[in-house]
Parts: structure tokens; C-alpha cells; sequence
């Protein structure tokens, strides 16, 4: 399975894993809101206990007519008249426990006709995990009648003790799921590392095989006695091999110069270098490869006597890439390099009218072996460095690379360097 299609079925299961993290916190939510519902229900039967053991009211009121919900922590319980505080404090006590209600509860009793607290108590649970907090006040409420004020300051605390098992393996479940979409993670970047790998070995002894293979079939030629006898043919043998030296030491060359550079930046010396002369030279030095392409060059530079501070060996390899490239990817290549100023940066840019890019592949053009997909991988030669080398030696230079592309129709790199 290659990584691309790898990275699908990751992506798949990474938003399966995160469906299954949001339908976990919505039924810890249900929890929540059942525990709620308990917990009310528990206070209210209570409270009705407590209407049975001290006589409250003259009638028997429905709860739902006498008991209030100012919010899910606090209870009014209307009365008509005001218990004895031992009894009710003994009678409440006793009936929470009865029915489950294991937190501490503030009480307090206040009558409307004074306008004040009578009195108020803290009932503790034996049972309760939380420390006594018997100093925190109940809220206040105002209303045009007689009631019993329950309060418990750790009913957040105690739903969420009640659900700590469902917490704790929802936690666990996150803490597996985490790791496993950890694991895929890093399980996708070897495989792309491995197939980068191989992709690299495999343009490795194509482009050393073919070069290697041509002089091997040149050498012969010279080794034959009767090409000492034939200069013209003498010299086009040993043109070849010199030509395919020239090419491996080049490839060498750059990959040497990518594995020196560390990190993203590449060590750089730094001089005032003329641009438009590094072009020029770079033209030169592809001059054999122009020549077989049979290549249309044309060069616009910029008339002003323009220097920037750069290092100009590796600016001109720079060059050589780009119009290297446009030569590779084009069958009747016609090349256009111009040189100009631009918003306080100096342009060097490279056009061609080659196959092109699609934009799907734009954004990976400058990680380190990658090689946009042509069919045959082996039908271009090269390692799928040039790009990542430019892109290092631009950054070395404070600068960045602008890349125009259109599939059939060619493309533009353009190089953005910070003028002196």
C-alpha cells in the first residue's frame, strides 16, 4: 500500500476514532444529566419523608406545589409552620441517608413575616468524600412565604464522585485512543521515510547506471588500437567521458552539498555578488546540455549595475537547478531567465515551456527526494534534491521562492533575494 493511500485510510480512521471521542462525551453528558435527575429526585423523596415525620402544613401539599429549584444545588421547601431545629435537623439528617443523598446540605429556615433566617444548620454525610466546608453560607432567598432552605455547596462534586468510573474509563478509552492515532502517525512517516527511500535508491542507480554504462561502452572504443588511428574519432570518445564525468561529479556534488546543510538553512558566505553575471556564467557552465536540447534561451536582465550580498557559488547552483529543471521537463525547450528589482528584493526568475505542475503537487515541490509523479518514474533523471537544495540556499539568504504553473502549458520559478 503506498503512503498515499496509506494516508487516507488513516484519515478515515483518525475521524472514525474522533466520532467515537464525540459520542463518549455525549453519553458522559446523558450520565450527568441521569445522575442529575437522581440526585433530584432522591431530595425530593426526602423531603417528602420529612413531611411525614414533622408536621409541616395543615393539608397534604403536592411536592411539585411546595418544592422550588432556584438552581440544581438549591431546594425551597414552602411551609406553614417553623420545626424545632434539633428535630429537623435530626428528622433531614436521617432521611437523606435513607435515600442516598450522601453530601453535606446547608439548611436554613426563613420566615417572610420577618424577613430574616430564623436559624440555619450544617448537616454533614458520613459517607461524604469532601471536607467539611461548614462555613460556606446558604444563598439567600427572598419569597412572600415561610420556608426551608436546603443547600448542598459540593453537588457538582458529588455527581461527578458518582460517575468517577464511568470518568475514569472514558479516560482510559481517550488515553488508547489518543495512542493509537499517535502510533498511525508515526507508523505513515515511516512508510513514506521507507518509500522515499526506495524512490531515492531507485533514482540512484538509474542516474549512476546509464552515465557509468556509457563510458564503460567509450572506454572500449579507446581501449580498440585502431582509434589511435582515427583523431575525430578519438576525440568524440573522449568528449563523452569527460561529458559523463562532468554529469556524475555534478550529481555527487549535489548531494554532498544536501547532506552538509543542516536543518532547513544551508552554511553560506556571504559577498557583494552581480546577479546578472552569475546567470551568464550559469548559462556557460549548461552550455553542452543547451547544445543537445537543442534549447531557444533568452535571457532579459536588469540594465542597472545591481549587487546583492550573496554567496555566489551557491546563488549560481541555484540558477543552474532551475534552468536545469526547464530543460529536463521540456521537449522543444524555450527558456526564458530575467533579472530585475521588485518591492526592495531582487528577481531572478526562470520560465519554461515545459509539461508543467498540477497545484495538488506545488506544496510538496521542495521537501528533500520528492519527484512530482510522471508516469515513469525513471523517465526523468535525477534525486529529487534540486528543488530542496534551492530552497535551502534561498533561506539561507533571507529570501523565498515564488513557483507559477500551469499542466501543458510551462512553469515559473522566481528567486526573491533582499537587495544591499
Amino acid at each position: 500500500m503506498r503512503s498515499s493511500t496509506f494516508k487516507w485510510v488513516i484519515l478515515s480512521a483518525t475521524l472514525l476514532l474522533a466520532a467515537l471521542v464525540a459520542f463518549q462525551l455525549f453519553w458522559l453528558k446523558r450520565i450527568y444529566n441521569t445522575e442529575q435527575q437522581l440526585f433530584t429526585t432522591n431530595v425530593i423523596k426526602s423531603v417528602r419523608g420529612l413531611m411525614e415525620d414533622i408536621k409541616l402544613s395543615e393539608d397534604a401539599p403536592r411536592l411539585q406545589q411546595i418544592v422550588e429549584r432556584p438552581d440544581n444545588s438549591t431546594f425551597l421547601v414552602k411551609v406553614e409552620a417553623i420545626p424545632h431545629k434539633d428535630s429537623l435537623g435530626y428528622y433531614l439528617s436521617q432521611e437523606l441517608q435513607d435515600f442516598d443523598v450522601l453530601t453535606d446540605c446547608r439548611v436554613a429556615v426563613y420566615d417572610h413575616l420577618l424577613g430574616k433566617v430564623i436559624y440555619d444548620l450544617y448537616l454533614p454525610s458520613p459517607g461524604s468524600p469532601f471536607t467539611d466546608e461548614s462555613r460556606i453560607d446558604p444563598p439567600i432567598y427572598r419569597r412572600t412565604y415561610r420556608h426551608i432552605l436546603l443547600y448542598f455547596p459540593h453537588h457538582d462534586k458529588y455527581l461527578m464522585h458518582e460517575m468517577r468510573y464511568w470518568i475514569i474509563g472514558i479516560i482510559f478509552l481517550l488515553i488508547l485512543l489518543l495512542g493509537l492515532v499517535v502510533s498511525l502517525f508515526y507508523l505513515y512517516r515511516q512508510k513514506f521515510l521507507n518509500e522515499l527511500q526506495k524512490d531515492f535508491v531507485n533514482n540512484f542507480s538509474h542516474e549512476f547506471k546509464t552515465p557509468l554504462a556509457v563510458m564503460k561502452i567509450a572506454s572500449d572504443v579507446l581501449m580498440d588500437p585502431r582509434a589511435r588511428n582515427q583523431p575525430d574519432r578519438l576525440q568524440k570518445y573522449s568528449g563523452i567521458i569527460q561529458e559523463q564525468t562532468l554529469h556524475l561529479q555534478r550529481q555527487v556534488d549535489r548531494l554532498l552539498r544536501n547532506a552538509h546543510g543542516k536543518g532547513n538553512v544551508m552554511p553560506l558566505e556571504k559577498q557583494e555578488v552581480d546577479p546578472n553575471t552569475l546567470v551568464r556564467m550559469s548559462l556557460q557552465q549548461l552550455d553542452p546540455l543547451i547544445r543537445d536540447k537543442h534549447a531557444d534561451i533568452q535571457i532579459d536582465l536588469d540594465a542597472t549595475d545591481s549587487k546583492i550580498m550573496a554567496d555566489g557559488e551557491h546563488l549560481q547552483l541555484v540558477i543552474v537547478n532551475l534552468v536545469e529543471n526547464a530543460l529536463k521537463y521540456s521537449k522543444d525547450p524555450r527558456i526564458t531567465i530575467s533579472t530585475r528589482k521588485t518591492d526592495g528584493h531582487y528577481s531572478i526568475a526562470v520560465r519554461d515551456n515545459g509539461i508543467g505542475i498540477e497545484k495538488k503537487y506545488l506544496g510538496k515541490l521542495f521537501q528533500k527526494f520528492y519527484r512530482v509523479p510522471t508516469g515513469d518514474v525513471h523517465n526523468v533523471k535525477g534525486f529529487g534534491l534540486g528543488l530542496d537544495f534551492v530552497k535551502k540556499v534561498v533561506q539561507g539568504h533571507h529570501g523565498r521562492v515564488h513557483v507559477q504553473s500551469i499542466p501543458g502549458v510551462g512553469s515559473e520559478f522566481e528567486v526573491l533575494l533582499p537587495i544591499i
